[in-house]
């Protein structure tokens, strides 16, 4: 991971809200030349996070499983953020962002809403708990549309974006073994169920090298609109 110091930060509206997310890494770049680059304006790097966000009941809820998590297992990470489900990560330049929001919005506006069901947890052995999503299908398909975009997604050929190939919703990661253990007792056996209709995309980031993996900033949201091919092609001239 680059250090933070010799990354620029572009300015924020003060009313952003927060997500926290574990992202690829960085592969470490060696080269003197394109380190020095990196402090021209335009070049700082950027986390970069497309996500499916739910209603503010059911965040609320989410919200209310994650703080008892922390407290009982001891885990404050569990804590941060809200509720959501990743499609994509990837990391970019600042100087590119407008170009990424333009061919996202682009390819939203040519996909349907869908309903998202959750049903119980599940878990990454031995060092994430989550809810299931259940209505795997249709978030993955959108994920093969939004692999249209995979061009602009990369900030070099070490680095490509990441796309989600099982779509769930993070209740905790970061666990240590034991954490794992304990909670995942109790949690495989717990009960959740909750739906929710995705009608738009979010757009989060952060800026790279951001200590103790700080939070992402709400950047754009994109409304899923199903418009034929041939309008969304149109909206481009």
């Amino acid at each position: 991971m680059m250090p933070s110091g010799r990354l620029t930060c572009l300015g924020l509206r003060p009313t952003i809200k927060f997500f926290t997310m574990e992202l690829v890494q960085l592969k470490p770049i060696d080269n003197d030349m394109e380190q020095r680059t990196l402090q021209l304006p335009g070049y700082a790097p950027y986390e970069y996070l497309l996500v499916l966000e739910p209603h503010e009941e059911l965040k609320n809820r989410v919200k209310t499983v994650k703080e008892e998590f922390a407290s009982n297992y001891q885990h404050e990470m569990a804590k941060w953020g809200q509720a959501h489900i990743t499609l994509i990560n990837f990391v970019q330049y600042a100087m590119m962002e407008q170009r990424v929001i333009n061919k996202l919005k682009l390819l939203a506006m040519g996909l349907p809403a869908i309903k998202v069901n959750l049903k119980d947890f599940g878990s990454f052995p031995s060092h994430t708990i989550y809810i299931n999503v259940t209505s795997k299908v249709p978030v993955v398909n959108m994920v093969k549309t939004l692999r249209d975009a995979q061009s602009l997604l990369k900030i070099n050929n070490d680095n490509k974006a990441h796309f989600i190939t099982e779509p769930h919703l993070t209740v905790a990661r970061k666990l240590q073994p034991w954490q794992y253990e304990k909670a995942w007792l109790e949690y495989e056996h717990k009960n959740f169920t909750a739906s929710f209709i995705a009608d738009h995309l979010l757009l989060l980031r952060r800026k790279v090298g951001l200590e103790k993996n700080g939070p992402y900033q709400k950047i754009a949201s994109f409304k899923l609109e199903n418009l034929p091919v041939f309008t969304t092609q149109g909206a481009l001239f």
